[in-house]
């Protein structure tokens, strides 16, 4: 099974212009992410996805590959089904999508997701990973998306709400989705082909629309939390963490 891991990487983002970029204890970002994730076994290729050439110039710069893809990519999903195309990948080949801001990914988690299709070949089309919240702070924090699955471990739903929401009681685990995706190249097809969906468009996450439209999302359980960067100060505690680490 070829395994294509993709990195999408935009300069601009409203919370955090140039955030790929921002130095993490003297690397850029993308650095990191794509180092990290460079280091599981079973992947075919990696490569950058981005439509900026100052993102370009700094991955081909510590070595890296990169995909450049079109400005007018209106979704990672898009970036990544645009460069599936123009990479030629194959409809049975395996996509991992991992965010460009997950500079502390951990290698098993990949490897986890490629694991899952190994074990179950054609039984879904798309995987993603959730761990249990440990910091209680994180369950009502709506930057940190929740999950809920059924007993075989399909998502029911995805939300930046607490779920389940305990009525009697708040001693319960409660998951995080961590940004990180598998699926086959056919599938991101089908999926970027979809129109918007309701609950994605309330919600402002874009895997709900595979379950608005009937398509299942296999999920794992990972055993490391995976940082992401949204805001500036988020930063400072990417840096702590590598210095615990």
């Amino acid at each position: 099974m070829n395994v294509t891991l993709l990195i999408p990487a935009r300069y601009g983002s409203s919370r955090f212009p140039g955030k790929p970029l921002a130095p993490i204890n003297g690397k850029p970002m993308i650095q990191h992410v794509y180092e990290r994730a460079s280091l599981a076994k079973g992947l075919t290729n990696i490569y950058v996805a981005t439509d900026d050439e100052r993102i370009k110039a700094t991955v081909e710069g510590f070595g890296g590959k990169v995909v450049m893809t079109s400005p007018d990519a209106a979704s990672g999903t898009d970036r990544i089904n645009e460069a599936i195309k123009l990479l030629g990948l194959k409809d049975d080949d395996l996509v991992i999508n991992v965010q460009g801001d997950q500079p502390l990914i951990d290698p098993n988690a990949i490897e986890q997701l490629i694991n899952l299709f190994e074990r179950q070949p054609g039984e879904f089309e798309m995987a993603t990973l959730g761990y249990e919240i440990v910091n209680k702070a994180d369950i009502d924090d709506p930057m940190q998306v929740k999950m809920v699955f059924d007993n075989n471990y399909y998502a029911l739903y995805f939300s930046r709400s607490r779920i389940p929401f305990g009525r009697d009681s708040q001693n319960y685990p409660v998951f995080k989705h961590l940004g990180i995706y598998a699926y086959t190249s056919k599938f991101v097809q089908t999926f970027a082909a979809l129109p918007l969906g309701r609950l994605e468009d309330l919600e402002k996450l874009e895997q709900l629309r595979a379950l608005e439209h009937g398509h299942k999302i296999k999920i794992a359980i990972s055993a490391s939390n995976s940082l992401e960067v949204d805001r500036p100060e988020d930063i400072h505690k990417c840096e702590q963490r590598l210095a615990a680490d």
